[in-house]
């Protein structure tokens, strides 16, 4: 069962770092493009805001996973990969 939901767990921040890559893709298009310098950095706040989000769930993800694990690695490579982290 702790297993279970251990996997559980990092399902959910692959998922979350998924988002916060969607996210980040999203705002990157937008910054500069304003004539508003305000908005301008508005937006170079938030995508700097998605940037640090990313590495602080990476970092839980990371602490979460077993080391002794070697599929788990693969697993999360690929988890990371299609975030594309």
């Amino acid at each position: 069962m702790a297993d279970d939901y251990a996997h559980g767990r990092r399902d959910g921040l692959r998922l979350a770092l998924a988002l916060l890559a969607a996210e980040e893709a999203k705002w990157e298009v937008l910054l500069g493009e304003s004539r508003s310098g305000r908005t301008n950095a508005i937006r170079q706040v938030r995508y700097k805001t998605l940037q640090v989000a990313q590495k602080r769930v990476r970092t839980v993800l990371n602490r979460l996973t077993p080391k002794d694990d070697a599929p788990m690695s693969t697993e999360l490579a690929t988890a990371l990969e299609e975030a594309g982290l």
